[in-house]
């Protein structure tokens, strides 16, 4: 298995993390009629946050990101894309079973959204994420974080 580290963000990986981002999404947001080559990575520009985007390496080569941001009761997971030269090589795997685990999280309500007909959410459902609603685009998905267990059990 690769080393997998994580590096917070600064302000000038925007232009490379929107790059993935328009990468990644291109072959959904096609699929679903809603690529847009400029509008993708400004809708990242516009959301970005370094304080909670972590740049994910592997071998300290850039093959992804993941946002992870506090919420009232809990975390919004979003802008977490691998380049599709790494994805299923189970580094999605290892960062979200790592966050998952970290000791702020347990107890927690992690919630994201997926793309419809995206190949991520069976990685979110094999993790106990469960589908809280759904429109023609997203699939919003929700886990409380379990307290009492010591890790997240391998996937």
């Amino acid at each position: 298995m690769r080393q997998i580290t994580l590096r917070q963000s600064q302000n000038s990986d925007v232009e490379t993390i929107a790059n993935l981002r328009a990468i990644v999404l291109r072959n959904d947001l096609i699929r679903l009629g809603r690529f847009d080559e400029e509008k993708v990575r400004q809708r990242f520009r516009n959301a970005f946050d370094s304080v909670h985007t972590w740049i994910i390496e592997a071998d300290s080569s850039f093959v992804g990101c993941i946002a992870f941001k506090p919420t009232l009761d809990g975390y919004l997971m979003e802008h977490f894309y691998i380049h599709p030269n790494y994805q299923g090589k189970g580094i999605g795997s290892q960062v979200l079973k790592n966050l998952l685990e970290q000791n702020d999280v347990k107890g927690k309500r992690v919630i994201l959204n997926v793309l419809q007909g995206s190949s991520a959410r069976r990685l979110y459902e094999r993790f106990g994420f469960k589908v809280e609603s759904e429109d023609l685009i997203d699939v919003y998905m929700s886990l409380i974080v379990e307290e009492d267990s010591g890790t997240v059990e391998d996937r």
